[in-house]
């Protein structure tokens, strides 16, 4: 085979570092961006906290506008470095690179176990969830009881699922302990049961919805309807799952009235004890931007308090002049650059995350005037085009930042949705169409909900054409059962 040299010519998208760097922030929740500005902090000495009052001025932040009046493409305001030699810190790097590849004194960064989490209780913060079996045990060591039941009180909560009931039948205890503790009884498992179910919270260890449901029915045993509540949970339970309430009312001999408040009194027993403890880690929102109305004008701004402000410490940037070898200066200059990048790299965000969420707010002002019913379809070409930004940026802008208005606290995502036709020729998001619905039930009749295909002849009658399966998928998107188990008593 014989060599040769052959020349080429084609594209291929390349990215400086400061871009890189620009697209992995902006895409970073406010949680984890606050995260990533700590470690930072951590491996980066040129940066540090901007202690100072007045530290909304510092360039990580941008002063908060109106959504008409932002002046979004103001240039940022750098930080102050006297010192002669930054002149000679290069603006750009060499395509497809990366900070190692330029500066090989760059201080690594530092790891997730070791990155900086701010003041705070570290225990409460870090301590696992107490999970059902955890409350549990904990009450059993305050109660006394023989070494005997406690060893059978073990077994059985380590049955308990996270919902509180049991997974395996006293009987399927009872021969698992059969071979450790002699001459057991079946009926000894189920008294250790039965002291367990009236531990916190009421009706754990229960086998099935009846026995949890007659067994928190006893704090009631005062009220002048236990008995026929106690005899509906005890016979009739499935009739009530149905919703059969004229069945109900011949079985129980109960007017609507009592049967009413039967069904009350049941609703305030808990059909999921071990609901209550939550083993799951809680899940923080911070909102990245606010919207308020002043002066009869919607205004966006960012959420300074957000983030941790930031500058470049003077006294060690001064230092490269007076340093002690020329390892030292390359490693002060490398480090002041890098911090000067991230800067900007924050400023650029902030400055996406206003112009973005401005111009949602300036197309989606009829919902913060009236609401859900009145959002209007929009995607992310809609708002790309009138930003000057391309559709994968718009997507990292919105996807895991947050917007505080007065209705509440919604992703950016919320304000996108895709459109419906209406009799009229015009368009209709379906965010609105699933806020009609939601109305539209909650006003129904008790006795005889509204139907998915009612529910399709109202909206065609609003002169919004929608399918009876598009009814459906909506609804239960939020959540709405279907019409037969919304029936309910007057």
């Amino acid at each position: 085979m014989k060599q040769s040299l052959q020349l080429k010519l084609g594209q291929q998208l390349t990215m400086t570092p400061q871009l890189q760097q620009a697209i992995r922030l902006l895409q970073l929740s406010t949680l984890d961006l606050k995260q990533e500005i700590h470690e930072f902090l951590e491996s980066n000495p040129l940066l540090e906290l901007d202690d100072d009052e007045h530290h909304h001025d510092a360039p990580a932040s941008i002063e908060s506008k109106s959504a008409a009046d932002t002046p979004l493409d103001a240039p940022s305001e750098e930080p102050r470095i006297e010192s002669e030699w930054t002149e000679s810190i290069p603006e750009e790097l060499s395509i497809d690179s990366s900070w190692d590849d330029t500066y090989q004194g760059s201080s690594a960064a530092i790891s997730d176990n070791n990155s900086y989490e701010g003041d705070g209780d570290f225990e409460s913060r870090n301590a696992p969830a107490e999970s059902i079996q955890d409350h549990l045990i904990w009450q059993l060591n305050l109660t006394h009881m023989s070494d005997r039941d406690i060893e059978i009180a073990y077994a059985i909560i380590e049955c308990v699922q996270p919902d509180g009931y049991l997974s395996i039948t006293p009987e399927d205890i009872w021969e698992s302990l059969g071979a450790e503790l002699d001459d057991l009884d079946i009926e000894e498992v189920i008294a250790v049961q039965h002291r367990l179910q009236r531990f916190d919270p009421v009706g754990v260890c229960s086998i099935d919805l009846r026995d949890c449901l007659l067994v928190q029915l006893e704090a009631f045993n005062t009220h002048p309807l236990y008995k026929s509540t106690h005899n509906l949970i005890d016979h009739y339970l499935p009739l009530l799952g149905n919703r059969d309430f004229a069945q109900l009312s011949r079985k129980t001999k109960l007017k609507d009235e009592a049967l009413k408040e039967v069904i009350n009194l049941i609703q305030q027993l808990n059909p999921r004890p071990g609901s209550v403890i939550d083993a799951d880690d809680t899940d923080y929102v911070i909102p990245d931007v606010s919207v308020k109305k002043r002066n009869n004008t919607w205004q966006v701004e960012l959420n300074n308090d957000a983030l941790p402000p930031v500058k470049i410490n003077e006294t060690y940037s001064a230092m490269a002049s007076t340093a002690a070898t020329p390892e030292d200066a390359s490693y002060i200059k490398t480090s002041l650059q890098e911090a000067k990048w991230f800067m900007k790299s924050l400023q650029s965000r902030n400055e996406t995350l206003l112009k973005v969420a401005s111009c949602i707010v300036s197309r989606q002002i009829d919902f913060f005037e009236l609401g859900e019913e009145a959002m209007k379809p929009m995607v992310l070409h809609d708002v790309a085009e009138e930003v000057g930004m391309h559709e994968s940026t718009i997507s990292r802008v919105t996807t895991q930042k947050y917007m505080h208005t007065p209705k509440g606290i919604f992703e950016l995502k919320y304000f996108f949705s895709s459109h419906v036709n209406t009799a009229s020729g015009g368009e209709c998001s379906s965010t609105a169409i699933r806020a009609m619905i939601k109305k539209l039930v909650a006003d129904e009749p008790a006795k005889k909900p509204l139907s998915d295909n009612k529910l399709a002849a109202i909206l065609a009658g609003q002169g919004i054409q929608v399918a009876r399966r598009t009814v459906a998928k909506y609804r239960e998107a939020m959540n709405i059962p279907p019409s037969n188990e919304r029936k309910r008593l007057i």
